[in-house]
């Protein structure tokens, strides 16, 4: 099945995201763990644009990005599998459950070096590098060669992602990995034909995120992505509002 980029999918997952997250935080009083911001409303809108449908997260715990792919998944009918090194469901399933994405998310305990060979053609995934064996986790990832993309998050501490290597990928497609100064640190990798990444409005030069009214993002920045027309690399920027 192609996945064709939906600008339409990328802007509601993005404005379900920025919803819910918001919700989330109000409810534990801005105590809880959450992702740097906008990094969640980024990934949950590049991977309801791409159309994913199998989504996998492997994270120490459940967070907003957990809650951002959860509902990228509800804008694909997909599905988001959550895996978790320590069996902590109730919490985990609770934080879903308030964000009504029961239905968008299969948890998995257990370690995860034995979960993930469990999940094959995945079409999205995100690694947070601040789990442990983060490197041996990227390396299981048995991603869909037609097009998938891969999220190496939290890249601290001079920590590295993919850098363009992604095993069983030598003669299937093209890899293309790019670390962007997003959130703590966050390399991008697609994988694909370039043709198949550039179908996403070429003539547009990519997507922007969607403008929110919302007086919290006031004067924020805004994520851009850009295609290289002639070598089919994506450039993603972060620019102030004020001059776009």
């Amino acid at each position: 099945m192609t996945m064709g980029w939906s600008p339409e999918s990328a802007r509601n997952a993005y404005l379900d995201t920025l919803k819910l997250c918001n919700k989330h935080e109000e409810k534990c009083n801005n105590t809880c763990t959450t992702s740097e911001p906008e990094s969640k409303e980024f990934i949950s809108a590049l991977a309801a644009g791409m159309n994913a449908k199998l989504i996998v997260e492997v994270t120490p715990e459940v967070s907003s990005s957990t809650i951002a792919l959860a509902a990228a998944a509800r804008q694909t009918g997909g599905k988001l599998v959550c895996i978790l090194p320590e069996p902590r469901l109730d919490e985990s399933q609770k934080v879903i459950e308030d964000s009504g994405l029961n239905d968008m998310v299969e948890f998995k305990t257990g370690d995860p070096l034995e979960v993930l060979p469990n999940y094959e053609n995945i079409d999205f995934s995100l690694v947070d590098c601040k789990t442990d064996n983060y490197t041996n986790l990227l390396e299981l990832l048995d991603v869909n060669p037609t097009k998938s993309v891969v999220v190496a998050d939290n890249l601290v501490e001079g920590r590295k992602g993919l850098e363009g290597h992604v095993k069983g990928m030598e003669t299937k497609g093209e890899v293309r990995s790019m670390k962007h100064p997003i959130g703590k640190g966050m390399e991008v990798t697609m994988i694909g034909k370039c043709n198949e990444f550039c179908k996403r409005n070429q003539g547009r030069g990519g997507f922007s995120r969607a403008r929110v009214g919302s007086g919290k993002r006031t004067g924020k920045s805004k994520w851009i992505i850009k295609v290289d027309e002639k070598s089919g690399e994506e450039h993603i920027f972060r620019m102030p509002s004020s001059i776009l």
